[in-house]
């Protein structure tokens, strides 16, 4: 009876009253509003986390609801463009809570024992094209709901989906959670089966009551207007449905019309299994064959099917072979596109060989990879018709055939990095590189290959002698082949009907296989095959299968007993057994390891003849470090172990792993051997123990996580795999590590060969630029880009240099002779598309996404630009990485552009168009436009140009005349993605979806081209070596190709490439003199310089203690001929802004051998000052700064870039007339280092705001400001007495060099200016006596200066070879002090003799284990103790009386910039905007006791994560409290014993875009690049409010003119522009979002609300402006004459009721960077806009104009109605008075300079103008008086008064500084 209330069917939302939120609860944005389509109120649920937006029923999840029906109903519809979630708790009738979620978001099905995930997949509306889209191609909608999506009913059996995905019995509904983004009319819980769209008169007569079907009821119903039909406006989703659907296991529509019948839905009986179609991915990759002899009648595959194949004539090994598929769909072809539906293993015959001829109407070869020419393999095919080959008609054919032979693939891993098998001889490798295995030989490297599955291999696995090896690929219907390893054949494939297999094993004997994946439903599914037979030909048949619960990582049969399974996963470890055709399982009771995650087993190898075989131990290891040993034969555990983090003790000796309590090290691998065992841990280690884990005796530091680890049969090397794509092997003897493979962890994108120097670059989606040797195949150097990714590159013809492109639209060429960054160029805004070399390494050319296209002078190695184009390349990044192509000679270069349609030839030295093709129309029979995609030119003889197009066509042009030539049709089944030609013009490549075609160029055969397969992804890019004896081809790896076309006895041996001339690369261990000579011969000249070793590879075995000797090394300048030869591994990294990504360098190690390089210096040096005072330096480095790249720490200091100059003369005013005085300074300038001081003694505080030093009282805010420097200051130092402060910028005023200024604390004034350093100051310290002052120069100047304090004289003065990063005084001597670089520690002690000083410095390196690192911070302690801290995240300490290295750790992920200390506790910052307090107490006591002392760590007292790099930190004596700057534009006090951080100064970290005020003056807001809206009390200056838009840029702002009388505080607005088009409305007073339009399709450049303010006018790059009502939020009109030049100004003002003789009450106008002006007049009310005048003002004829145009700007004059204010870009530097009356200008006056920006006083004739040259003018009209005022670092770009005119803002780029008017 419980259950008769909820019949027929219960009203969820009315039941639980939902809109009074009593018994239901909404967080986040949920509204209820009026639906259109239904008539009626539905809830909005919207917000971009949807776990922070939702509606739940009940209120808590302790209640439930209890909802007992079958069926649960959801009328709901989702947000176009968004994803939602649906949260569903229900109860089994065990009690058990499950959760079912769907949700567009999901991708796949997946399952545990108490979630179940659906993927939803949204439908469209009927006949739209995403409709006709999911129709063919269905795999590709999982995703945002398209914009057309429709209202939905969907209905939910949850009795089914428990039974069926969990087998559990449904109870009740639990609890609901409808989560952003959707629409909600309400939910209904039934056991009937309602059918939308169906009278009662129709289920009667239909008698659908007896099948158990009822008409929806009304109140469920969505409402259908009379004569429309209910499916043709909204979606019924029943799920689980009864058809087959993709993704499998997905929520949408199904494909039936219910409008044709209503189908019965039989329940709870199902049929199964269902069928499931092919993916689009395996139908890509159709046999050719099989399309020739399927059966016609297919129309759903017919779109699918080439037709024009005339005849297949098969290149590969093995005996015939047959393929069937099941359902007569597909079959593959073995060894070739195998895609592995066969479900009958295939069998060896003696028939024949069989020829299949077609009729001709295309051309074409099929060849396997890799396997030798005079080997064929026929495969027999079942069809309608095949015809003998005796019959076949005779054909001319490409030859030689085949003419591609794979030689090498430089790849491992694609779907796992965990495979990779020893043979039994232990003398090679097995691992699957994507959808090939290859198997390398460790002592040649020569490859072999296993061809044949058409999707990247899953798992592997050898029998015992290695005789028998068995591989999976992934996909839902995964295919397991058997291959007979040493003949290289499959001798079976078969489907597993397992989803994702994830691991294989082979019994010892072959003769079983068992495998693990998911079934349908997500659940998993163990499978155990009987391979016995099939060396002799036989089936594999299933023995066994079972489905299980239980999570499985791996499961390995046991090499004593075929018939035995060990498994383990999360939370198990179960033996399993075969017997009688049942597969059982027992769990091993795991007692408190129950709960562990175990990833991997071995078995105890070895055995006594009395012990039984299953008498023996089983090692299993898990995630959280534990090794348990289990006894196999009793199921216990006998021991228990846990890997630990090493212990720092003594002189940095790591201690050995221990296995006691604490936080372990996750262990992803075992391997046992009879003597020792090998664990492979997530820290990037591989471990060998003895069996009894009492030590290590050996390991291996790898450069990522360890994926797996195996020991030889030998037990001599130990096998070893990372995540990052490394394969290599231990040699446990030699303890010596050899690299095997190195590989991209991404897709490859471009390729570049140098051909001089048999040199490979590649880019790769990994974010890695990778140097490969060509002979060799190794890797030599790494470039990793951490922020950005590289696109295309390029090598120079002739110079050791090679150019990428980024997607940031940078281009960087990088030198490899001097491991050098030459140049950055930054031309392109979009991703760079093309980028090439003119064939004499004069010229280089790029192009991005936007269109524009670069040319450059490469002449000299620094190249510069010659001219930049816009929109002249087509604008699709589907054009790279070869969107540009140079003829031979190097004439001519073509691009597809300006349209997809079109191709241009221009000049190539010029860039002067000279030819323009139009592809589209070529075809006159086709229907369709057909776009360009590639372009080639052939080489200059021939003089074509050829085209590839959408149409998979190649067209060959005639390149002068643009004359079609010729074309070929049906190149690939998809568009061709590269094109190549032969240097003869003989040969044409191709590359199209996963194939490489090789053609005939003249197409002179029956069959023109040959296809070779073996990519799993698109392949990219194909192209020939420069010597034409090998291809190359790029996608998912890099395969290298022997081309057999020109017979090597034919080529001179001169051209004869090293890579050639062997069949068997050498490897690494070759000797080295015979490498040289060998590479010298080839290029005719000598090798410059050795490899270079890698700091990252390969692993360095630690298995020693530091050595100290040989490291007292001297900071001098040692003789540079020496030093000039020493290339170390160089780096360039960003300094915390964004306008630097960083960008790794690093130079990977040949052979095992660590190469350690010093320079050769002196012992001890002293250095007397060659010069005193500010005399210039003696030593003449000439042009050297400028080629020193910056060193990888965030420390340096690097100006921001500026185009603006400074002032050659400046009208000051009258001392004690000046009209302006600054009165705030708002920001903070983050791209300093240093530059914030605080005394907590004097409370003294000061900090830098571009040139600016703002000296700020804490107490009350007020601020105080020193201006005097002409650049943007770098760093502050105040003295210990808090007296001087000591302040450093770049060159200014015609000086030479930088300017320190030293300023008097008290009053305010500069003392002294002072000169020395050439380029930037990056660190100051006073001494604690306040005698000395040292000042240190950036990576570019490596100048350490000393300077007396009482004169400010120049002391002394020390040049560096090497960059130095940070300089400290020792506290408790006044004349030692240390600087911290590369590697090491320099001491330096002061003597002085009269007026002689001298310095002696003793350098002490850093131990061996830190690694070749920069060290980058440093701070003394009072205790004889110095800490520095690295570039990598660790501090070092170092005792100061024996400038040794004693003790180190990791403190941070990043680089620590910022080190403080005092008494026992340490200050630390870093780049991963990180600040951390340290307790280090333990550490004096290292220091004096060593080993003795009881305690060796260091504690984390407390951390807190901040906005921003940290560049400046200060803290009181106790370090309780302090203030800390970050690169956001942000200083923090920090207080740790409240744990509270709190913003002191905030700032934009951008360019500031717009002010603007409240109308009552209280308030101003701000807005930015940064996509922040900021509002600041007026009063205090502070920070009261922020809006923040994401990846948007905010350009423009207004606030709304209501005054506070008449709308309040609730009518205070601020309506925004962004960048993307869009207008946001923000209410100042509920601080939210109240509106967002979007009026424009570019961005915004000015916002006006109307005088009343009931209109906002916009106006937008484009020219368009849009006039919009903030009420209803819609355009009402849009105003075009000012269409194509931007918006620079829009201005509202009320107009008097007579003037102009226009009815209006509104006066504005707008003015665009065309130099035109319009005025109008306007009644919103009454919808009239009327133009009453239109300005235009002339221009220059001849351009002289500056690099970039002054703005136009015009504004109506407060003291004058009828005139208008404009400057701009003209013919004189003047601002004009126009008069609206009498229509012309009635006042002009004369400016020094072209004016950036214009503000005019409403109070006071008064208006001031803002110049590029930094100045700001402040001009009086009623005296024509003019003063000029100086303060800012860049253009001042804005100038605003307040309403009431007593304030001035101006800004230039990030600051803003206010003035107050003084003059009345």
């Amino acid at each position: 009876m419980a259950k008769v209330w909820q019949h027929p069917y219960l009203n969820v939302f009315k039941h639980f009253k939902v809109e009074e939120w009593k018994r239901s609860t909404k967080e986040g944005d949920v509204t209820t509003f009026m639906d259109k389509t239904l008539k009626g109120t539905v809830y909005r649920i919207r917000g971009s986390i949807p776990a922070s937006n939702y509606i739940q029923l009940p209120k808590t999840s302790t209640q439930s609801l209890g909802l007992t029906g079958h069926y649960l109903y959801l009328l709901f519809k989702p947000m176009p463009g968004k994803c939602f979630v649906v949260h569903l708790d229900v109860t089994t009738e065990d009690s058990q809570v499950v959760r079912i979620s769907f949700s567009n978001l999901f991708k796949e099905f997946k399952s545990t024992a108490t979630w179940l995930q659906f993927p939803f997949i949204c439908g469209a509306a009927k006949g739209s094209v995403y409709e006709c889209t999911a129709r063919t191609s269905k795999q590709d909608l999982v995703g945002v709901a398209p914009a057309n999506v429709r209202w939905t009913c969907l209905m939910l059996d949850l009795h089914y989906i428990l039974s069926m995905y969990l087998n559990r019995r449904y109870s009740h509904l639990k609890s609901i959670k409808l989560c952003s983004n959707l629409l909600v009319k309400n939910l209904y819980t039934s056991d009937l089966l309602f059918e939308p769209g169906v009278m009662f008169s129709e289920a009667r007569q239909a008698k659908l009551a007896f099948h158990g079907i009822s008409p929806m009821p009304r109140e469920m119903a969505f409402p259908v207007p009379k004569g429309e039909n209910w499916h043709d406006r909204y979606d019924y989703i029943r799920f689980p449905s009864d058809g087959s659907k993709l993704p499998y296991d997905s929520i949408q529509k199904g494909c039936s019309n219910p409008a044709e019948g209503v189908q019965v839905l039989e329940d709870p009986i199902r049929h199964l299994p269902r069928p499931v179609t092919l993916t689009k991915a395996v139908r890509d990759r159709v046999s050719l064959i099989q399309q020739i002899t399927s059966p016609k009648d297919m129309p759903r595959w017919s779109p699918l099917v080439t037709k024009s194949i005339p005849e297949v004539h098969l290149a590969t090994s093995g005996p015939l072979e047959e393929a069937y598929s099941g359902d007569q769909e597909f079959s593959r072809v073995e060894g070739l596109q195998a895609a592995g539906d066969s479900t009958v293993p295939l069998h060896a015959t003696t028939d024949g060989g069989i020829h299949v001829y077609a009729h001709r109407r295309g051309n074409v070869a099929i060849h396997a990879v890799g396997i030798s020419s005079d080997e064929t393999v026929y495969t027999k095919i079942t069809g309608p018709e095949v015809l003998s080959s005796k019959k076949a008609s005779p054909c001319r054919r490409l030859l030689p055939d085949p003419i591609l032979k794979l030689r090498t693939i430089i790849g491992f891993g694609g779907c796992s990095t965990k495979w990779a098998l020893w043979t039994k001889n232990s003398s090679a490798v097995v691992y699957p590189c994507h959808a090939i295995i290859i198997t390398v030989q460790i002592e040649t490297g020569e490859q072999r290959f296993f061809i044949g599955h058409t999707d990247k291999v899953s798992a592997l696995t050898f029998n015992g002698n290695s005789a028998l090896l068995a591989s999976a690929q992934m996909g839902h219907l995964s295919m397991v082949r058997l291959w007979d390893f040493q003949k290289g054949k499959c001798l079976s494939m078969f489907k597993t009907h397992v989803h994702s297999v994830s691991s294989l094993s082979l019994s010892y004997s072959g003769a079983v296989l068992c495998g693990i994946g998911k079934d349908g439903h997500g659940k998993t599914m163990v499978v155990v095959w009987n391979t016995a037979q099939v060396n002799q030909g036989g089936e594999v048949v299933v023995l066994a299968k079972a489905h299980t619960d239980v999570d499985i990582q791996t499961l390995k049969i046991a090499f004593f007993d075929d018939t035995r399974m060990v498994s383990c996963g999360r939370d198990n470890v179960r033996l399993w057994r075969v017997r009688s055709g049942a597969l059982r399982s027992c769990p091993v009771n795991l007692g408190e390891y129950h709960s562990l995650e175990f990833t991997d087993l071995a078995f105890e190898k070895g055995h006594s003849a009395e012990r039984e075989p299953e008498d023996r131990t089983l090692f299993v290891c898990s995630r959280s470090g534990h090794i348990l040993e289990i006894d196999y034969k009793n199921v216990t555990i006998r021991n228990a172990r846990r890997l630990l983090p090493s212990q720092i003790q003594h002189s940095h000796r790591r201690e050995k792993q221990t296995f006691n309590s604490g936080p372990g090290i996750a262990i992803n691998s075992i391997s046992v051997s009879s003597t020792f065992c090998a664990t492979a841990s997530e820290d990037g280690y591989v471990r060998l123990w003895p069996l009894d884990f009492s030590a290590i005796f050996l390991e291996a530091e790898h450069e990522g996580p360890v994926s797996s680890v195996s020991i030889s049969p030998d037990s001599l090397k130990v096998l070893c795999t990372t995540s990052t794509g490394n394969l290599g092997y231990l040699d446990v003897q030699s303890r010596g590590y050899n690299t095997l493979m190195r590989s991209h962890t991404d897709s490859v994108l471009a390729f570049s060969v140098d051909g001089l120097r048999k040199q490979m670059a590649t880019v790769s989606q990994d974010n890695t630029i990778r140097i490969w040797d060509l002979v060799s195949m190794q890797q030599l150097y790494d470039f990793t880009a951490s922020d950005e990714m590289p696109c295309t590159v390029a090598f120079h013809p002739a110079q050791q240099i090679f150019a990428c492109g980024f997607s940031s639209g940078v281009v960087r060429t990088f030198s490899l002779a001097a491991s050098d960054l030459l140049m950055e160029h930054k031309q392109h805004r979009g991703a760079v598309t093309g980028l090439t070399f003119s064939p004499d390494g004069n010229l280089m050319f790029s192009s991005c996404s936007h269109g524009t296209l670069a040319l450059y002078n490469c002449a000299a190695q620094k190249s510069h630009v010659l001219r930049v184009l816009a929109n002249v390349v087509s604008q699709d990044a589907e054009h790279g990485p070869n969107a540009l192509a140079v003829s031979g000679d190097g004439r001519f270069l073509a691009f597809v552009g300006p349209s997809k349609y079109t191709v241009t030839v221009m000049d190539a030295h010029s860039l002067d168009e000279l030819l323009r093709i139009d592809v589209s129309i070529l075809d006159l029979d086709s229907t369709n436009l057909d776009s360009a995609l590639r372009i080639c030119f052939a080489p200059m003889p021939v003089g074509h140009l050829l085209v590839s197009t959408s149409s998979n066509k190649v067209l060959v042009l005639d390149a002068k005349t643009g004359r079609l030539v010729r074309e070929v049709s049906r190149v690939h089944k998809l568009s061709c993605s590269s094109l190549a030609l032969s240097e003869d013009a003989r040969y044409l490549l191709t590359a199209g979806d996963r194939v490489v075609k090789v053609w005939d160029y003249q197409m002179r055969f029956d069959i023109n081209f040959q296809v070779y397969i073996g990519h799993s992804e698109p392949v990219r890019q194909v192209a020939f070596t420069p010597d034409q004896q090998h291809v190359i081809s790029i996608g998912d790896a890099i395969f290298l190709w022997d081309f057999l076309a020109v017979s090597r006895a034919e080529s001179p041996k001169a051209d004869i490439h090293p890579y050639v001339e062997s069949l068997v690369p050498p490897r690494a261990e070759t000797s080295s003199e015979k490498l040289k000579d060998f590479t010298s011969s080839a290029n005719e000249i000598p090798r410059q310089s050795a490899p270079l070793p890698s700091l990252a590879s390969p692993p360095c075995l630690d298995i020693s203690s530091i050595h100290q000797a040989g490291r007292d090394d001297i900071f001098s300048e040692s003789d540079e001929g020496e030093e000039a030869g020493l290339k170390g591994s160089s780096r360039e990294a960003a300094d915390g802004n964004k306008d630097h990504s960083t960008l790794v360098m690093e130079e990977p190690v040949e052979n095992e051998e660590t190469l350690v390089v010093r320079p050769k210096v002196s012992q001890e040096c002293s250095r007397s000052p060659s010069h005193s005072g500010n005399e210039p330096r003696k030593e003449t480095k000439g042009p050297e700064p400028q080629h020193y790249i910056r060193p990888d720490s965030y420390r340096h200091f690097t100006p921001r870039f500026k185009a603006s100059v400074l002032p050659k003369s400046v009208l000051y005013p009258p001392a004690g007339n000046e009209g302006l005085k600054l009165k705030a300074v708002i920001g903070y300038n983050g791209n300093g280092r240093g530059n914030m001081v605080w005394n907590p003694d004097t409370g003294f505080f000061a900090y830098t705001c571009g040139c600016v030093i703002v000296v700020e009282d804490l107490h009350s805010g007020s601020q105080q400001h020193w201006i005097g420097h002409p650049e943007e200051i770098s760093t502050l130092a105040v003295s210990h007495d808090a007296q001087v402060l000591a302040s450093a910028s770049g060159q200014g005023n015609g000086d030479s060099r930088c300017q320190i200024r030293i300023w008097n604390v008290q009053d305010g004034t500069c003392q002294k200016v002072i000169f020395h350093h050439e380029t930037q100051v990056q660190a100051m310290a006073y001494s604690h006596d306040d005698r000395l002052l040292v000042t240190l120069g950036d990576y570019s100047d490596r100048t350490l200066a000393l300077w007396n304090t009482h004169t400010y004289d120049l002391m002394s003065s020390t040049h560096f070879l090497e960059p130095v990063h940070e300089v400290a005084f020792n506290p408790l001597f006044d004349g030692e002090l240390a600087c911290v670089g590369r590697g090491a520690v320099a001491f330096w002690l002061i003597e002085q003799r009269g007026a002689d000083i001298s310095l002696k410095v003793h350098r002490a390196a850093i131990p061996d284990m830190v690694g070749l690192v920069e060290l980058t911070s440093l701070c003394y302690s009072t205790n004889y103790l110095l800490y520095s801290g690295t570039n990598t995240g660790q501090i070092c300490v170092w005792d100061t009386q024996t400038n040794r290295c004693f003790m180190t750790w990791e403190a941070d992920e990043g680089e620590i910039g910022v080190l403080l200390c005092c008494g026992n506790r340490l200050v630390s910052g870093s780049n991963t905007k990180r600040i951390r307090l340290w307790s280090v107490a333990a550490v004096q006591e290292l220091r004096l006791k060593g080993s003795d002392a009881r305690s060796s760590s260091v504690l984390l007292e407390h951390e807190m994560t901040l906005d921003g790099t940290i560049v400046g930190a200060t803290f009181d004596d106790s370090l309780d409290m302090g203030i800390v700057g970050t690169t956001a534009g942000t200083l923090w006090y920090i207080n740790w014993a409240e744990s509270t951080s709190i913003r002191l100064i905030s700032g934009h970290k951008n360019k500031v875009n717009e002010v603007t005020f409240s109308p009552g003056e209280s308030h101003c807001a701000t807005c930015g690049e940064d996509g922040s809206v900021r509002v600041w009390s007026l009063a205090s200056m502070e920070l009261v409010v922020q809006f923040q838009v994401l990846n948007q840029s905010c350009q423009c702002l207004a606030w709304s003119p209501i005054p506070i009388s008449r709308g309040g505080a609730e009518g205070q607005h601020v309506v925004a522009g962004y960048s993307d088009g869009t207008i946001r409305v923000f209410s100042i007073s509920r601080t939210e979002m109240e509106l967002k339009m979007h009026p424009h399709s570019v961005a915004l450049t000015a916002i006006a609300y109307s005088a009343d303010g009931e209109i906002i006018l916009s106006g937008g790059k484009d020219g368009l402006m849009a006039v919009s009502s903030p009420r209803t939020g819609m355009t009402i009109r849009v105003l075009i004459d000012h269409k194509g030049s931007p918006i620079t100004v829009i201005q509202c003002t009320r107009k008097q009721y007579h003037d102009f003789g226009v009815e209006g009450g509104e006066l504005w106008l707008a003015a665009s960077s065309d130099r035109r002006v319009s005025v109008w007049v306007s009644a919103w009310l009454k919808d009239k806009c009327e133009l009453i005048d239109w300005l235009s003002f002339p221009a220059p004829a001849s351009l002289e104009a500056p690099s970039s145009l002054p703005p136009s700007l015009a504004a109506f004059c407060p003291w004058d109605n009828g005139v208008l204010v404009y400057v701009g870009f003209g013919m004189q530097k003047e601002i004009l008075f126009y008069s609206l009356r009498q229509k012309q200008v009635v006042e002009k006056i004369p400016l020094s300079h072209f004016a950036t920006s214009l503000s005019l006083s409403p109070a006071a004739h008064f208006l001031a103008v803002g110049f590029n040259e930094r100045v700001l003018r402040l001009i009086d009209c009623t005296t024509r008086t003019e003063q000029d005022f100086v303060g800012h670092d860049d253009s001042i770009h804005l100038c605003r008064f307040t309403p009431s005119g007593k304030r001035l803002f101006t800004a230039s780029y990030n600051e803003i500084l206010v003035w107050e008017i003084t003059s009345t």
